[in-house]
């Protein structure tokens, strides 16, 4: 697949299966971000606590992306081209943008917390001359970019090193992680507080409605609507209950939420390093394809080299600055949650509530920038606006129920004709 191709998928292309979806999920979440998601929630919460938020916030996040899955078989366009009949043109336009712009946010935050883990695994053997955490997390950003600017291939040859690496020392920090619980027992600090439990869960559900703008982008490529659905929800799932956990136990642990010292804590430091400079790499191999889907979107005639080094270029140098984006992790996911959640709303609003014949005639309206769908639809604006806004207004009291139900329910009803006339 061409990293920056916004044409409908051919038929006879839809050859991947729903495995080959999965584990593209798969790679995509076992990673540097998901783990800090769960050390994000210590100290506000115990681990008992944390596990019941993540959890629930797994599922319900999870199944959001999942719901949508099924319509990367169906209209075979990337993900920005099917929100174009709920927001239009110019609309979905500026759900490219915010994927856009927020992927460059993803990019530095995963070379920061890998360049973290490099950084303190090369000082306990290179001492002083080892490269600083800011010099790794430029190398992992450049690496990233070279190989998907090499193509799909290089992408692919790098995963089947990657994914098997990632989940041998993934088992490898599971197991030391439960070391860690066994060794603290009972003597576990008392939670300090400072977040609420639903704002828990909106930090939970908003990382996995992050992935909520690639829901056709991969599964365009599979025949199977169903198999899609269930490779998406069990991926993104089953890893984040994996990773998420481990996160908020290395944290409790090592009594920091810096990734080098919760692996160094845990005696994983250079093992560690590898998992999250590998994980690093693959996440940000998916990053930097959805911002190219979303850029070329916007400006069909952008070169491909271009687009992609432009994003991976601009990603790795705002990880330059790292202290930042680990002290803001948690609010970033907030913010991503009040503005997603309610663009997920209004797409399951749009095609499951009120559904349309989807043919050629439908697809290729799709592409039509002069026609209906031209410049904004007010349903879907004013949707997403009611739904965002039902999110922050909530704050502590948990946004992300309220932004769901008020975006479906003003879309649905702004967009019924027998109630606008």
């Amino acid at each position: 697949m061409n990293a920056a191709d916004i044409r409908p998928v051919d038929p006879a292309g839809q050859t991947q299966s729903a495995a080959d979806l999965f584990l593209i999920f798969v790679g995509a979440n076992i990673v540097a971000t998901t783990f800090q998601v769960g050390a994000s929630l210590v100290p506000a919460f115990s681990l008992r606590t944390a596990m019941a938020l993540i959890a629930a916030g797994s599922v319900a996040g999870s199944a959001l992306v999942a719901a949508l899955a099924p319509l990367g078989p169906r209209l075979r366009v990337p993900s920005v081209i099917a929100a174009r009949p709920a927001l239009g043109v110019t609309g979905a336009g500026l759900v490219a943008a915010v994927l856009y712009l927020s992927n460059f946010a993803w990019i530095a935050i995963n070379n920061v917390i890998a360049g973290s883990a490099c950084a303190r695994a090369g000082a306990a053997w290179l001492g002083a001359s080892a490269p600083s955490q800011t010099a790794w997390a430029i190398a992992l950003g450049i690496a990233a970019t070279f190989i998907v600017w090499r193509g799909p291939r290089a992408v692919a040859r790098a995963d089947r090193v990657a994914v098997p690496l990632m989940l041998a020392v993934g088992v490898a920090l599971t197991v030391a992680c439960i070391g860690a619980v066994r060794a603290s027992g009972a003597a576990q600090p008392p939670p300090t507080g400072g977040m609420t439990w639903w704002r828990g869960l909106d930090v939970v559900v908003g990382y996995q409605v992050s992935w909520i703008l690639m829901f056709a982008d991969y599964s365009r490529y599979t025949r199977s609507a169903r198999g899609s659905a269930v490779a998406v929800f069990v991926g993104l799932a089953a890893t984040s209950v994996w990773m998420m956990p481990l996160g908020a136990i290395a944290a409790r642990a090592a009594g920091s939420s810096d990734p080098g010292a919760m692996l160094e804590h845990l005696g994983l430091g250079g093992a560690g390093a590898l998992l999250l400079a590998l994980a690093t790499l693959t996440t940000n191999f998916v990053n930097i394809y959805m911002s190219s889907l979303a850029w070329k979107s916007l400006m069909p005639r952008a070169r491909d080299a271009t687009v992609v080094w432009s994003i991976g270029l601009i990603g790795t140098a705002l990880g330059a600055v790292p202290g930042v984006w680990l002290e803001q992790y948690s609010n970033f996911m907030v913010i991503l949650g009040g503005l997603l959640i309610p663009v997920g709303g209004i797409l399951i609003a749009h095609y499951y509530l009120q559904p349309v014949p989807i043919n050629e005639t439908f697809v290729a309206g799709l592409y039509d920038t002069g026609g209906p769908l031209r410049g904004v639809l007010l349903p879907g604006m004013a949707a997403w606006i009611a739904g965002a806004a039902a999110y922050f207004v909530a704050g502590s009291a948990g946004g992300t129920i309220p932004a769901f139900a008020v975006s479906v329910l003003v879309y649905w009803v702004g967009s019924r004709p027998d109630l606008n006339r």
